[in-house]
């Protein structure tokens, strides 16, 4: 199963969405979050500051967007030639991207947003993963849980880790959620 691209505005909004962003993402390399203001990301974006308080609200709600877009998966994960193998690889790069500085400001922009909309995004792109990584496992013939159970299983208890116990964020950690997941397949499924 292809990763699909999600619509995109198209026209003039596209473009100043992604002239915004491209300016968020290279004033965040040379500047610290507590030096960016949404005039330093207009002024290098090429729009008003008006611009970017009509469409984002707020400096915090811009960032959260940038991050969340960041987040959007561009490829299919790893193959590995089974559904344990294929959750742990995609689990491991997923982890190591998240427990990284950078990864903690986009979980905590995500999270910081007043919009409930960019977490439940964040919710589908992970089960776009779990399809795919559900889709190729049937495809082999494996007996394999629900997406809502990869879901609960492997997702919830990685991303709580992440958000409140970093120092549990671990491969091994994520090995014993895939284990826990995987036997409770039910071969009638």
């Amino acid at each position: 199963m292809a990763i699909k691209e999600a619509a995109r505005p198209g026209g003039r909004s596209a473009r100043v969405q992604e002239a915004v962003h491209q300016a968020v993402r290279e004033l965040q390399v040379a500047k610290s979050r507590e030096e960016l203001s949404v005039p330093q990301i207009a002024n290098k974006a090429g729009v008003t500051p008006s611009t970017i308080y009509r469409r984002w609200g707020n400096l915090a709600e811009l960032l959260a967007d940038v991050s969340l877009e960041r987040l959007r998966p561009d490829d299919e994960p790893p193959q590995t030639g089974s559904l344990a193998g294929d959750l742990q690889a995609w689990g491991e790069q997923y982890l190591d991207e998240m427990t990284s500085p950078i990864g903690q400001c986009m979980l905590s922009d995500i999270m910081a947003s007043a919009e409930r909309e960019r977490r439940e995004r964040c919710c589908r792109y992970s089960e776009t993963i779990m399809a795919c990584l559900r889709e190729r496992a049937v495809m082999r013939g494996e007996a394999t849980p629900s997406v809502e159970d990869l879901m609960d299983g492997v997702i919830a208890p990685m991303t709580y880790r992440l958000l409140y116990d970093l120092d549990a964020a671990t491969p091994a950690r994520l090995s014993r959620w895939i284990a826990q997941t995987l036997p409770s397949v039910d071969s009638s499924d």
